[in-house]
């Protein structure tokens, strides 16, 4: 296969650290030449890690994409909200493009991109779906597919947020307002919902939602609590505290560079002091639920409940699988699967095998098949843009039924959408 070349969009988490390292470790595949950054600290990070050059360095996604095309791929990891013009524009310039999920916070234009893929099809158009990429979704697959336990007839699959990263990321962090991002559905669980339409291998047919944001509001602020975690006398009592979660867990050593590009103890120290993840979780302008729950049913029978919530402690994703002559139990992060056969009296536990990790060692899987597919021209994807859609499609159908306490059809939503009826947000 010939090495290829890349450019990205975006010097945040998944940009500098979920993707691109694959190709520090395998040079002999590919090559990152291009970023396009607008935070300096962080462009220059990625340009000095990448080892990339100044005539290659873009402040804006625009002054990448005005240039004539100068690299194969394009991986797209900026904010949700500015998706949809650099991917629209990447596939007119004939680049391939991995997107990261959510495809984009607004309905219209992921309905546009999953008809701009159909156009461009000659051209690899993927989505950051990595859960389908994961040892362990894989092996649950297999089994559903294999019939060994019987049909499958019922789902019960948990997002387990974890009180912390719902803290950094939906409460303090850049998904906690829908008005500026998107719903929580949407920004942390279309890869759930992706994951059940490839478990079930059928299209959902109905779904209706519930939810809130019960905790974490300005209704729980107390008088002797401060706007800061630094101030607080009730800090050392607070689980969700800046300086627990910062400075003395190493649960979100990951998410740290998002707190400062250069988390060093000092550098978190000084964030935390009068930044955005230093400030009380009761007084953020968050607005995202922190709990809700989705019951789904799909064109083949197949039942479903989902459930996503902040208060757990681990960060992870469990799973029931109810088949006729069988069951199956997991979690993703403990890499365990529980498989009880009726007519047996023991369970078999299985422990797939992780090489890497990144969501279960979906991450890095991801972006080797996208190379792998860039660099052979094979246009058999695991996550097209054009499948892809659909998980968005369910998302923001739950979160029009949350709102407003109706049993969705999925399909009617997704045409009217397309009809340009004012059906979402």
């Amino acid at each position: 296969m010939k090495k290829i070349t890349i450019a990205v969009i975006g010097a945040g988490c998944r940009g500098m650290y979920a993707y691109t390292p694959y190709l520090l470790e395998n040079p002999n595949v590919g090559e990152v030449i291009a970023i396009a950054e607008p935070i300096k600290e962080k462009r220059e990070l990625f340009k000095t890690m990448y080892n990339i050059s100044n005539k290659n360095t873009f402040d804006t996604w625009e002054d990448l994409l005005s240039k004539e095309k100068i690299a194969d791929a394009l991986i797209i990891a900026n904010n949700d909200g500015s998706h949809f013009e650099p991917a629209k524009l990447a596939l007119e310039k004939g680049y391939h493009v991995l997107l990261e999920k959510p495809m984009s916070n607004n309905l219209d234009k992921i309905i546009k991109l999953g008809e701009l893929a159909k156009k461009y099809n000659n051209q690899i158009f993927m989505v950051c779906h990595v859960l389908r990429y994961t040892p362990f979704f894989n092996k649950l697959k297999e089994i559903i597919d294999s019939k060994e336990l019987g049909e499958l007839v019922s789902i019960q699959h948990n997002e387990n947020i974890g009180y912390w990263h719902f803290a950094h990321s939906y409460t303090r962090g850049n998904w906690r307002n829908s008005n500026e991002t998107s719903p929580l559905i949407l920004s942390k669980s279309c890869h759930d919902l992706d994951i059940l339409l490839w478990l079930t291998g059928s299209k959902c047919k109905y779904i209706s939602s519930f939810g809130n944001l019960t905790h974490m509001r300005e209704d729980n602020f107390k008088e002797d609590m401060a706007y800061q975690c630094v101030n607080c006398l009730n800090e050392k009592e607070c689980p969700y505290s800046s300086i627990k979660i910062y400075l003395e867990d190493d649960k979100i050593v990951r998410s740290l560079n998002a707190v400062h590009h250069n988390p060093t103890k000092e550098n978190l120290q000084k964030a935390i002091i009068d930044g955005p993840y230093g400030r009380c979780v009761y007084k953020c302008d968050n607005n995202v639920v922190d709990h809700m729950v989705s019951i789904l049913e799909f064109e083949n029978k197949v039942t479903a409940t989902f459930n996503l919530s902040a208060f757990t402690e681990n960060c992870t994703r469990t799973i029931k699988l109810m088949f006729t002559h069988g069951e199956i139990g997991g979690n993703h992060i403990k890499n365990i699967i529980d498989i009880h056969k009726f007519s047996d009296d023991f369970h078999t536990v299985i422990h797939p095998i992780v090489n890497k990790s990144g969501h279960g060692g979906g991450d890095y899987a991801l972006i080797k098949d996208f190379i792998s597919l860039v660099a052979s021209n094979n246009k058999e994807m695991t996550t097209s843009a054009t499948q892809s859609i659909e998980s968005h499609i369910m998302a923001f159908a739950a979160e029009y039924s949350r709102l407003n306490y109706k049993v969705v059809n999925v399909d009617n939503f997704y045409q009217d959408a397309k009809n340009n009826k004012k059906i979402s947000r």
